[in-house]
């Protein structure tokens, strides 16, 4: 259990302008829908991906590194690895057992097969889209377990477009479908709570010592 007080006594050491910008953004925060990416070769492309995700407010990001291990692109990520969660696996399977048992949907990218138009997609249902490497897309393995098959549709010569891109097409249109909803789709008032305290240690710099005078005074 969280405690309440504590977390304020931490937000009093933090200007009201990033208290207020704290409070706006947690309000648009969701679990509804998650993001995992399948073994991305490229450094840029997974954060330009996490950074996407912080942009349309996906606060869970699932990294699956069973072969290729890279450290996050700060650049490029432009610091949304401090807001979002990422959560790496060493295995495809690891992942997809975890993303189901919390109740997600699996969602394959894909152009090929029988994928759904990305319009036609039914955003009520919790969902993780699953994004694959750059030449060769997503494994068997997702494929053959994925509940749903999604593209996005496209008019040129071209058959599919960079992996950041259309991770960005595809949560920009599911997330302002979303919140056309009744959906109850934003964060558990515990989460926002967790989130605080993770989002105020991560800026007070002497966060340690703050908390340990708060317990010494208690």
């Amino acid at each position: 259990m969280l405690d309440v007080k504590l977390i304020e006594y931490l937000e009093s050491f933090l200007t009201p302008r990033r208290l207020g910008l704290y409070e706006k953004v947690l309000s648009q925060r969701t679990n509804h829908f998650t993001v995992a990416i399948e073994d991305v070769y490229q450094l840029h492309n997974t954060s330009a991906v996490i950074r996407s995700c912080d942009v349309f407010g996906i606060q869970n990001v699932h990294v699956i590194e069973e072969v290729n291990i890279k450290r996050i692109d700060r650049e490029i990520a432009m610091g949304a690895q401090k807001w979002v969660d990422v959560n790496r696996y060493p295995t495809t399977n690891e992942c997809l057992k975890k993303l189901k048992n919390k109740g997600y949907q699996i969602v394959a990218t894909t152009p090929h097969d029988d994928s759904k138009v990305l319009q036609d997609f039914d955003v009520t249902k919790p969902s993780a889209f699953f994004f694959g490497r750059e030449q060769q897309g997503l494994s068997d393995e997702i494929l053959d377990a994925a509940d749903c098959k999604l593209h996005i549709p496209m008019v040129g010569f071209t058959e599919s477009l960079n992996i950041s891109v259309s991770a960005a097409i595809i949560l920009q249109h599911v997330t302002s479908e979303l919140r056309k909803t009744d959906l109850v789709w934003q964060l558990s008032d515990e989460e926002k709570l967790q989130k605080r305290m993770e989002w105020a240690k991560k800026v007070i710099k002497s966060h340690e010592q703050i908390i340990a005078r708060y317990h010494e005074n208690k």
